[in-house]
């Protein structure tokens, strides 16, 4: 018997998935999981070639209502050289009543934009209220998707950029001037953009820290959310050591965190220093910033139920529009 499913490129998702709408949905996302409504493995990898690029395999079961589905996701950095993201992605959505296909779709954007809701649902719970001024390392299209993400949560008023090419902060600069209603500045080091910041965003490839402890003022909320191997840090190990420290799933970042497995591997703390999940945040179980001088930190990895969730609003989105192709398997 054949089987009738959705195609969707990336062009279909981006128009089907404004950030505000899903903002909401990884806010949810990340209270059922949380909740244990949710079916979800670490993510197996696979470390791909001399140059140790990564292939993950993320599925998910949310239940009531019932969602399935699964994530194929790879990292190669040397991609630029091709001309390629680094970063592509292709998400499977399944009927979660009989295992039959129902969408496949570019999982690439939806990487980037749910990665950055989710970082937006950490700053609503986490940052200082009149949080206002954003530093960003790294330009690449995580740091484009986080400003667009935070400008929906905080009233921001000033963002300062910084990358280690003078070209490429010019050019995000360039393109972000005049998309939001803020001022966007390239900071000539990675200390000058982060000094006095309220919200630092850390997205890059860095396997070693971009973000020394002393930058960091009180107050601030720094979400990390690259270096996704547990070899790999991009902070500081001090500043992980004495901020509050929330992570998207604990049995994830216990074995995949580099800057929660080589903290402890080293003696600076235990398991119990990560407070709680954002989710256990969201639900109300555990509590998050106490005062305005206490430096918050969320580390996110990103989870399978996130990818799953976004796809079915896009899925669901495409099938009230008729967008996309109706294939036949």
């Amino acid at each position: 018997m054949s089987q009738r499913f959705r195609l969707l490129t990336e062009q279909h998702v981006k128009s089907l998935l404004p950030m505000a709408d899903l903002i909401a949905a990884m806010e949810s996302a990340l209270a059922r999981f949380s909740a244990g409504e949710v079916l979800q493995p670490v993510r197996t990898v696979l470390s791909v070639g001399p140059t140790h690029a990564f292939f993950g395999l993320m599925p998910a079961y949310i239940e009531n209502p019932g969602r399935l589905g699964a994530k194929l996701v790879t990292v190669f950095n040397d991609n630029a050289q091709r001309g390629l993201p680094s970063h592509l992605a292709t998400i499977l959505l399944l009927d979660p009543d009989t295992g039959a296909l129902l969408a496949v779709m570019d999982g690439r954007y939806i990487t980037e934009a749910r990665t950055a809701a989710v970082s937006a649902v950490s700053a609503r719970y986490l940052a200082k209220r009149d949080a206002a001024t954003l530093a960003i390392i790294g330009t690449g299209v995580q740091a484009r998707s986080h400003l667009e993400a935070y400008a929906e949560v905080r009233a921001l008023e000033h963002v300062r950029v910084w990358s280690p090419q003078a070209r490429s902060r010019e050019r995000f600069v360039a393109e972000m001037t005049g998309h939001l209603p803020v001022s966007v500045v390239a900071a000539t080091t990675a200390e000058e953009a982060v000094r006095d910041a309220d919200l630092v965003v850390l997205a890059t490839s860095s396997p070693t820290p971009v973000l020394a402890d002393r930058w960091v003022g009180a107050g601030a909320h720094v979400v990390s959310v690259g270096a996704c191997r547990p070899d790999q840090r991009e902070m500081d190990p001090p500043l992980v050591a004495r901020s509050r420290l929330y992570v998207d799933s604990r049995a994830a970042a216990l074995v995949e965190s580099g800057d929660v497995v080589c903290g402890i591997a080293e003696g600076r703390f235990d398991h119990n220093h990560v407070r709680g999940e954002l989710g256990e945040v969201v639900l109300g179980r555990v509590p998050g910033r106490s005062s305005d001088e206490e430096r918050t930190i969320f580390k996110s990895l990103g989870m399978a139920v996130e990818d799953v969730i976004a796809a079915d609003l896009v899925f669901r989105k495409a099938v009230e529009t008729g967008a996309g192709t109706e294939l036949t398997l």
